[in-house]
């Protein structure tokens, strides 16, 4: 008489939540869920009693069961970030999961492959001149407001010093972007090419501030203050060499370093600008060169691999009517394969 037994409080069922269910379902509701039910408890038993049962069995757990436990834990298969459950559950449905990229990536053709890493680059200098605007979003406000309701005078030359402002913050800001390292290393944390573009912001604002400091001192006939360089004590983010390409050989030219004759061409370029924004403009060339080397050098190695298949084929006897046309052809504008 379940009904009378609820009258006089001698029911169970909130200590045990599972005890009505039909035994696989609970076998089954023990072994999925991450909570655990104590349905062995003894109501009749003391309260103090219980509770000095896990110590008991904590003190009788010998050295050899502690030791076992880390080794368990290591034993539980990873799961991989796709899946709910990080804790362990269903990992043997996961062991033969592979990412739809490392699938599309197998299954691309070489003109895919090319394609893939023309449109990183043009994305990373997309990108960057998103920062930039972002960054200028005041200096585009201002803009955008002289032209609505702006002086006459200023309308008739098409707000031609808000312009010019603009102009100068978008490419002073695309300029240090490039410098620090913007976007430079693929696949890292987002955080971190946020805090360079508030850096960037930060650093152009520096400069504006100094060049105001200039001025007045000239207006007051007072020396010009000497500021330390904007760039100075900040470290770029050099993207790190690939595993594959880090053991050159000793005689190997640094591709990442420009030639005698692009430091000449540098030179004639930073001659033109103002001094204060020389050193930054350096630093983004030299960072422009090295975003162009590294995706030469991807695009070669595709090359090399395309002709690697092109041999293996070749020497398996499967050659194709394509891979002597791209043999020919790489002979003339390729690399040739080592």
């Amino acid at each position: 008489m379940g009904w009378f037994d609820g009258w006089f409080g001698s029911d169970n069922s909130g200590s045990d939540p599972l005890r009505r269910l039909d035994p696989k379902l609970r076998e089954f509701l023990e072994k999925e869920s991450p909570v655990k039910y104590n349905t062995t408890a003894q109501p009749t038993q003391p309260q103090s009693q219980t509770s000095s049962q896990p110590q008991q069995k904590q003190a009788s757990k010998s050295p050899s069961d502690t030791q076992q436990q880390p080794a368990q834990q290591t034993q539980n298969p990873p799961v991989p970030p796709e899946s709910l459950f990080q804790d362990g559950r269903y990992a043997h449905l996961w062991k033969t999961y592979r990412p739809l990229a490392a699938i599309e990536a197998e299954t691309k053709s070489d003109s895919e492959k090319l394609s893939d890493v023309l449109e990183a680059y043009k994305e990373r200098r997309a990108q960057i001149g998103r920062a930039a605007l972002e960054n200028c979003a005041e200096e585009q406000f201002t803009w955008a407001t002289c032209m609505k309701s702006g002086s006459w005078t200023a309308r008739m030359t098409l707000c031609r010093d808000e312009v010019h402002k603009f102009e100068r913050c978008y490419s002073a800001q695309s300029r240090l972007l490039k410098a620090l390292g913007y976007l430079s290393v693929h696949g890292r944390d987002a955080r971190v090419d946020e805090d360079i573009q508030m850096r960037a912001d930060e650093l152009y604002h520096r400069m504006l501030d100094q060049e105001r400091e200039i001025e007045k001192a000239k207006a007051e006939g007072r020396e010009a203050p000497a500021f330390r360089p904007l760039l100075e004590g900040q470290k770029a983010v050099v993207p790190a060499a690939a595993p594959a390409a880090a053991a050159p050989a000793a005689a190997a030219v640094d591709v990442l370093e420009p030639s005698a004759a692009t430091v000449a061409a540098w030179k004639e370029k930073l001659e033109k600008l103002p001094p204060e924004e020389r050193e930054a403009e350096e630093q983004a060339l030299r960072a422009e060169h090295r975003a162009n080397a590294e995706m030469a050098a991807k695009i070669q190695g595709l090359w090399q691999e395309q002709a690697k298949e092109r041999e293996a084929r070749k020497a398996a006897g499967k050659e194709t009517i394509m891979d002597k046309f791209s043999a020919l052809v790489g002979s003339w504008t390729g690399p040739k394969s080592s």
